[in-house]
């Protein structure tokens, strides 16, 4: 697939385009071997806000797609999500 734009990516609708945006990720690239937890992270203290806990489910979708994984929904990503970080 030809990943023009951050909404060509999996998982990634105009939010949360608008948010890796926020993040200084303008394409895919940008995020490949990023932690999503520490985007997360900032991306809370960016907006002054506490994110939904599937945002990071979806960064860790869009990290994982940046470094070579197939397409994958953002849910399957929760699981993981919660035994990692279970205060979220």
């Amino acid at each position: 697939m030809n990943i023009e734009k951050l909404t060509d990516i999996p998982n990634v609708g105009k939010r949360v385009a608008g948010d890796l945006e926020l993040l200084g990720i303008k394409k895919l690239s940008d995020i490949k071997n990023k932690d999503a937890y520490k985007l997360y992270q900032k991306l809370c203290k960016l907006t002054g806000e506490r994110h939904d806990p599937c945002m990071l489910d979806v960064l860790m979708a869009v990290v994982d797609y940046a470094n070579g994984a197939p397409p994958t929904p953002w849910w399957f990503y929760t699981p993981e999500r919660k035994k990692k970080y279970p205060n979220i």
